[in-house]
């Protein structure tokens, strides 16, 4: 494994080698009609030079087979605004400015992402296809059958593309997880790794077992194993944290969060203001007056549906959808009870349920952006029965008001949309929530926007 993934690492700066070459040739070609005019291998070298230099501090190389390819398509744009201005600098001090024009310097950015886009994707599908058919797997040996080894058992099982085979489990009581081979107590750790081939040991002992932890990280350094911790730190789960020394003891700190800075707050308001405006005067001008005359055609009632939500600091809001339901269907069923809407709901129009399943009927909530009580990501809110129900069944539930409610979130982008029917469904996206307020990044904000669109584009099972 160790040998494969060298030589896949290797494939990817190769690939954005050869990607930027196609890239400067596409530019040529398209301004000049002919790739080899006016081809300057120094330019194309220092091109190349500075896209690895910058990926160093982007860190558009590290390893993420695990998660979504939005995020990479979101460190590739970083990486290419950081070449763009590096590249502009160099372009004016060694003199090249008056050969390569402002158009053809933007059209050359824009082939480049294009094709690393392009090359990282073709990569990200072909790793997922060896891992599929049981290659470039490392192999991990579970140590310990704590409540935090199963839930990771379970989910490298589950998502296979992160990489990882569970090849067996030591404990000191005969384990039992799923199926897992139990090799024996820890006392086996050391011919274990002796005879099998084990990449990585995923330690999951208790805290407080603190003398088996040091044991078995001893053994794992004189066969010179990779060792990671899985520690019991379920409690921080959706924190920001981080792992500090002090002195040669770590301390865990949980930091502030993001949104609580004046000048994120800032940031974050301006993108949304833009970014609503652009939505108007753009898609809205075309879409808006279609939908409104197709919810008119098919169905009595008014255009825009307005609901009562939770926003900031549980402050009563008035969220704007377009109508996708019948005017006479209710929110409660026979017993009082919130009714979500459901598979198949028969409360749903025709054109309702297409505006649904597209997303389309959130548009009218970028008047709530505008208003200031929503943001363009965020916590989707939730409406005052169903926030009542859940704050009494669902941990940490009210912390998810503590920032502004979103027209689409983490959580939405992770799956959890559409109806939740247990409270073991309503905790999972309240998780996602809470990571998303506690690890907040514009660039994060970024990547949610792009992976909504993907959705909108592939289509969402849990969209009706």
């Amino acid at each position: 494994m160790k040998r494969n993934l060298h030589y896949y690492n290797i494939t990817r700066y190769l690939a954005d080698a050869l990607a930027i070459l196609l890239a400067y040739t596409a530019t040529l070609f398209t301004y000049f009609g002919n790739f080899l005019a006016d081809f300057n291998v120094f330019f194309l070298t220092i091109t190349i030079i500075f896209w690895y230099i910058l990926s160093q501090f982007s860190k558009l190389y590290a390893d993420r087979r695990s998660n979504k390819f939005s995020e990479e398509i979101i460190f590739i744009t970083y990486n290419t605004l950081l070449l763009a201005i590096l590249l502009s600098s160099s372009l004016f001090f060694i003199g090249l400015t008056p050969i390569y024009s402002t158009n053809i310097f933007i059209g050359y950015l824009f082939y480049i992402f294009l094709f690393i886009v392009a090359t990282k994707y073709i990569l990200r599908k072909s790793i997922h296809a060896a891992l599929h058919q049981g290659k470039l797997y490392d192999k991990i040996l579970l140590v310990g059958s704590t409540p935090s080894a199963v839930n990771y058992y379970e989910t490298i099982n589950k998502y296979y593309y992160y990489g990882y085979k569970c090849v067996g489990v030591i404990d000191e009581k005969p384990a039992k997880i799923n199926g897992c081979k139990y090799y024996g107590d820890l006392d086996v750790l050391d011919q274990v790794l002796k005879t099998e081939i084990i990449d990585e040991v995923v330690i999951a002992l208790p805290n407080s077992d603190y003398k088996n932890v040091q044991r078995c990280m001893e053994i794992c350094d004189y066969r010179q194993t990779k060792v990671r911790i899985l520690p019991d730190l379920q409690q921080y789960a959706s924190s920001s944290i981080t792992v500090d020394n002090i002195g040669i003891m770590p301390t865990i700190s949980v930091m502030d969060l993001p949104l609580d800075k004046w000048q994120n707050k800032l940031l974050k308001r301006i993108f949304d203001i833009i970014f609503a405006l652009l939505v108007f005067f753009t898609v809205g001008l075309i879409l808006f007056p279609l939908i409104a005359l197709f919810i008119k055609l098919t169905s009595r009632g008014p255009i825009l549906f307005k609901q009562e939500r939770w926003g900031l600091n549980n402050e009563k809001i008035t969220c704007y959808k377009f109508r996708t339901m019948v005017q006479e269907s209710s929110d409660l069923d026979e017993n009082g009870k919130y009714l979500q809407a459901q598979k198949d709901d028969p409360r749903i129009t025709l054109i309702g349920g297409f505006l649904r399943k597209s997303n389309l009927d959130e548009l009218p909530q970028f008047l709530n952006v505008l208003l200031g009580n929503m943001s363009v990501v965020g916590p989707r809110p939730h409406p005052t029965p169903l926030n009542i129900e859940s704050m009494h069944t669902v941990d940490n539930y009210m912390l998810r008001h503590i920032v502004l409610p979103g027209i689409s979130g983490w959580a939405q982008v992770n799956g959890c949309r559409g109806e939740t029917k247990t409270s073991s469904d309503m905790q999972r996206r309240v998780d996602f929530d809470l990571y998303y307020i506690h690890r907040w990044t514009f660039w994060l904000d970024c990547q949610i926007i792009l992976q909504t669109v993907i959705n909108i584009i592939r289509g969402d099972q849990n969209a009706y």
